[in-house]
């Protein structure tokens, strides 16, 4: 009864004593002076004048500001600019409750983050990189990287349920963003004992209970948990679970949380920062609109209490995860709040200047632990799992972490494909003073099934088709199988990889392949009779690798190989289905070094990034050479050859400005060749100059060399999103160009007489299965 009854007179009171003292108000007067005679029927004179004069002072000198700040996505950098201006002008904020991109900002700045540093984060590259679920170049680890293919489409199954599929959980990957939340939340969470209360300011945020259908405000746990709770905006991000109740964006049920800021902290005044308002109501059209109705409950966007000011910045619209107006949008959440200083000020008789403020954040964050990191734990994974993963973290789960080195090692593991899901927590353990992490882990699928292939308007339609099978244990294995089926190129390929992990780790790679172009098939000539095939090589090949990383963004690779081509052709235009192709064959075995490093953004048509390789190869080989019914020369046998190799390419890309990127591409050969039994089978077995998607289906003998060097420029013109126009112009220039002699013999012509040149232009559309594009390409000298 004491209780509610104090309760009662502290919020009567607190409702109507600045009327009743400073306004004068006769009404409101005699409601109050009301209040005062009901309790007086319950309590004593004596005990009413105590409580009268706690809460006096605690009204005149103590007055406590709450700032809610709502949800609103990328709109919500505004809230830096109200915490700015707020600071500045030295409101204090004594409690801060926030959803969503409220909570983010929110809990940063509870967590003794300024608004200086927030505006930094938010403004950069790195935050965008966050929110749409890319790695960041420094961390992107090329050593895990598959073989690019053709696969547009891949579906994951689970081997002892075949007919479930496993769909993508989320639009974007939460993996960076994960990490970066635990970055930043640990030792203030720590700090505060996972008390939010005892947080540089106490802190709340709301999150949505998918089972129970109801909103859930955090008060204390794993911080990081719980603002990423907050803004897990349905399909965008995927949803997490504290204690045990799947959680996701609390924006669904309250994305204003005034009232946990009345219920939970009572302050005098409330200032609210709003970014967001409800959707209109969905049309039969729209099916967007009518997910965001079914997932998104209407909020009352209002502070609930009379001393409140409601703040809204005039902000555009602009997508959920577009923070690329975030400066702008921080300057109209500061200009926002200047506007209502004055009345704010009209409720808020005191003041904190910004020093003070600055000084206290600093000895609050000279108070927190440092993030040091003496054991790992890994749940969802067996024993053999867990040790691979453990071995993946350098081996070094029973040393010391600080937070640098655990990114680095985070990192390989979002790279490796035998893991579909990780989330990280750190908990401060007060018995070593370190913090042990906690790494929940989902195994991938560990059946995959790839469809691709690339459909054009010329005759090198290809379909592409890959099984795979992966297994986790104390080592990672995959087996693979692909094709390429077509009328130009057809392949099969089986392989083996076996990673194993550590401080260096590596992999044994092996398979076998089988390839055959058929270059007649992307030509037209005018022949007696179409049917046979002017040009048909094939490609046998046996293949093992021992590949380690350098850096993250590096890997060597040492390769041995074994294998034979066969080439069918003839030596002229001029056949007939009797005729019998020319048949050369080349048995070789292969030992070779190759540096790659590589961050390209797309496996086609990239506009960012860079790749390099460089690769030496010895080969030493046999050929035999039977001539067909339309050749002059004799048949050869057992003629042997040594080749060396030594080949660089280069492509980078330069980011010029927002809509357009000047990209460099090199190709450096220099090698040891001898000619084969004829011209047609010697440029066969050329090396080809190929730096475009199209030339890459024609066999040009004026692009192919034993020596040579290629360069070309290209301009990319970034139109809209997903769309560019790409200009590109290549040279290439041979040491000596290989001519055919009298007697369809090859031989070399003049040092640097003869250069070739191809330009490109390409209206490319980046979809989400691959690039679709309209070419038109010159080569003068084809």
């Amino acid at each position: 009864m004491w209780r509610i009854l104090f309760r009662t007179w502290i919020r009567l009171y607190q409702k109507y004593s600045v009327a009743l003292f400073l306004n004068g108000s006769f009404f409101q007067s005699f409601v109050f002076l009301q209040v005062i005679t009901i309790m007086l029927k319950y309590i004593s004179l004596h005990t009413f004048i105590i409580l009268l004069v706690l809460a006096l002072p605690f009204r005149v000198e103590a007055q406590k500001v709450g700032l809610v700040l709502s949800g609103g996505g990328a709109k919500g950098a505004a809230h830096i600019g109200v915490l700015k201006a707020l600071e500045e002008e030295g409101i204090p904020i004594d409690y801060i409750t926030g959803t969503s991109i409220g909570a983010i900002i929110g809990g940063m700045y509870a967590s003794g983050y300024s608004p200086e540093q927030l505006e930094e984060i938010i403004t950069s590259d790195r935050f965008t990189t966050w929110v749409k679920g890319e790695i960041e170049d420094e961390y992107f680890f090329y050593f895990k990287q598959a073989e690019p293919d053709a696969s547009w489409i891949t579906l994951r199954f689970q081997a002892d349920s075949i007919l479930t599929a496993r769909l993508p959980h989320s639009l974007v990957s939460p993996v960076q963003l994960d990490f970066v939340l635990m970055e930043f939340f640990a030792a203030a969470a720590a700090g505060a004992d996972y008390d939010f209360d005892s947080l540089f300011i106490p802190f709340r945020c709301i999150a949505s209970d998918i089972a129970n259908n109801k909103e859930v405000v955090l008060r204390k746990g794993d911080l990081s948990a719980a603002v990423r709770a907050s803004m897990t905006f349905p399909f965008y991000f995927k949803p997490i679970r504290i204690d045990g109740k799947l959680l996701l964006d609390g924006g669904m049920y309250n994305n204003f949380p005034s009232d946990v800021m009345y219920e939970d902290f009572f302050p005098d005044m409330i200032i609210g920062s709003k970014v967001a308002s409800n959707y209109a109501p969905p049309t039969e059209d729209n099916i967007l609109s009518q997910v965001q109705t079914v997932f998104m409950t209407n909020t009352e966007y209002s502070v609930i209490c009379d001393n409140g000011v409601l703040i809204e910045p005039n902000l555009g619209p602009v997508n959920i995860i577009d923070f690329s107006k975030a400066k702008e949008f921080i300057d109209s959440g500061y200009a926002a709040t200047q506007r209502e200083i004055a009345a704010i000020r009209s409720f808020l008789t005191i003041s904190k200047p910004k020093s003070q403020v600055e000084q206290e954040r600093a000895e609050y964050l000279a108070s927190l632990p440092e993030v040091s990191i003496d054991s790992i734990i890994i749940q969802g994974l067996n024993d053999n799992q867990s040790q691979y993963i453990r071995r993946s973290l350098s081996g070094r789960d029973n040393n010391v972490l600080n937070i640098d080195e655990l990114r680095e090692e985070y990192f390989k593991l979002i790279a490796d494909d035998k893991i579909s899901g990780i989330y990280p927590r750190l908990r401060y353990s007060d018995e070593s003073g370190r913090y042990k992490l906690n790494l929940a882990m989902r195994k991938a699928n560990n059946i995959a099934v790839s469809f691709g292939g690339s459909i054009s308007s010329s005759p090198t339609n290809e379909a592409f088709l890959e099984l795979k099978y992966k297994y986790l244990g104390k080592q990672a294995i995959t087996v693979a199988t692909s094709s390429y089926i077509g009328r130009f190129y057809s392949s099969a390929l089986v392989k083996t990889r076996i990673d194993y992990p550590g401080r260096i780790p590596f992999y044994i790679r092996a398979g076998f392949s089988i390839d055959q172009f058929d270059y007649f098939k992307t030509s037209t000539y005018f022949f007696e009779d179409k049917t046979p095939s002017y040009l048909i090589k094939n490609e046998n090949n046996v293949f093992a690798d021992l590949g380690w990383p350098i850096t993250n963004k590096d890997r060597m690779v040492i390769r041995l190989a074994t294998g034979f081509t066969k080439d069918n052709y003839y030596q002229n235009n001029f056949f007939t289905r009797l005729d019998t192709a020319d048949r050369s064959s080349v048995s070789f075995n292969q030992i070779g070094l190759l540096y790659e490093r590589s961050n390209l953004n797309r496996k086609q048509y990239a506009s960012l990034g860079h790749f390099l390789s460089v690769g030496v190869m010895i080969t030493p080989a046999k050929e035999d050479y039977i001539p067909g019914s339309t050749s002059r020369l004799p048949e050869a046998q057992g003629i042997e050859h040594d080749w060396f190799r030594f080949r660089m390419q280069l492509e980078h890309y330069f980011p010029l400005g927002k809509d357009y990127t000047l990209g460099v591409y090199g190709d450096l050969l220099i090698a040891k060749y001898s000619f084969l039994q004829n011209y047609t089978a010697t440029m066969l077995s050329s090396p080809a100059f190929e730096p475009i998607p199209e030339s890459m289906t024609r066999f040009m003998p004026s692009y192919r060399a034993h020596n040579f060097a290629g360069l070309g420029l290209k301009h990319i013109f970034h139109l809209a999103n997903n769309f560019d126009f790409r200009l590109e112009s290549y040279l290439f220039q041979p040491s000596q160009e290989i001519k055919n002699a009298d007697g369809n013999q090859a031989e070399y012509g003049k040092p640097f007489s003869q250069r070739s040149t191809i330009v490109s232009s390409n209206l490319v559309f980046h979809s989400p299965i691959g690039p679709v594009s309209i070419s038109v390409n010159h080569y003068d000298r084809h």
